[in-house]
Order: structure tokens, then C-alpha cells, then sequence
């Protein structure tokens, strides 16, 4: 498929596969006439990319972490070595307390918005007594 369904398909623009793969996240054939040519695995391979991102991992590391996860056989490509999953387990850590610190933030939130609601039902003359 040619880049520009490729961004489609996987939601990404084309810039950004064009980053992708100068940074060796993501390769393409090229056609004789020279357009870029991606096979089917592209589209999984851009959203595995995109969850990486999001994950806060940064392209190298990201590079890095590709040839180890697992193609449509089931097997990966490489061995991840065991630096690498130190680093990876530090990331999954660190998102584990955004996730922590998220649903406190939440919580707080709900209890501003229950006082609000309470405030709000009661009409303006509460808001003035209770100042």
C-alpha cells in the first residue's frame, strides 16, 4: 500500500511515517517509479508505534523495543536483552503511577463537583451563607 493509505488506515499522518522511518521505526519497499510500498504488517507496526509514544517511550527506545515484540506468527524477531527490560519495567513503573496519581486526581475532581452540584442546586442564597 502507498503511504497515503497507510496514514488512513492507521490514522497517522503521512509526516509522521515519513519520521518513522528515518528514525528506523518503520521500512518500506519502493516502487520503480520510487514510492514508498508498505505491506499489511505496516498498519499494526504504525499503531504499536503510536501505543509506544503514548506510553511516554521515546523514539530510540522505541527502535530498540520493535524487533522484540511479537509479528503475526506469534514469535519476535529478536531477544530482548535484559537492560532492555529493566528499561521497559521502569516505564511500565512509571506508568503505573501516572495511572495512581490520575484516578487520586479524579477522585478529588468528583468530590469538587458533588460540592459544586450541591451548591448549585440549592440556589444563590446558600452561596451567600455559606461565605
Amino acid at each position: 500500500m502507498r503511504i497515503g493509505e497507510l496514514a488512513r488506515r492507521s490514522g497517522v499522518s503521512e509526516r509522521s511515517l515519513r519520521y518513522y522511518e528515518a528514525q528506523g521505526l518503520l521500512r518500506a519497499e519502493r516502487t520503480p517509479g520510487g514510492h514508498r510500498d508498505y505491506g499489511e504488517w505496516a498498519v499494526d507496526r504504525v499503531v504499536r508505534i503510536q501505543m509506544l509514544y503514548a506510553a511516554g517511550l521515546n523514539s530510540k527506545k522505541i527502535a530498540q523495543l520493535l524487533p522484540c515484540m511479537r509479528d503475526a506468527d506469534g514469535r519476535p524477531n529478536e531477544i530482548a536483552t535484559p537492560k532492555l527490560v529493566r528499561e521497559l519495567t521502569a516505564q511500565r513503573d512509571r506508568i503505573d503511577h501516572m495511572i495512581t496519581d490520575l484516578i487520586r486526581s479524579r477522585e478529588v475532581l468528583d468530590e469538587v463537583i458533588d460540592t459544586a452540584s450541591e451548591s448549585s442546586t440549592a440556589g444563590p442564597a446558600s452561596l451567600t451563607r455559606r461565605r
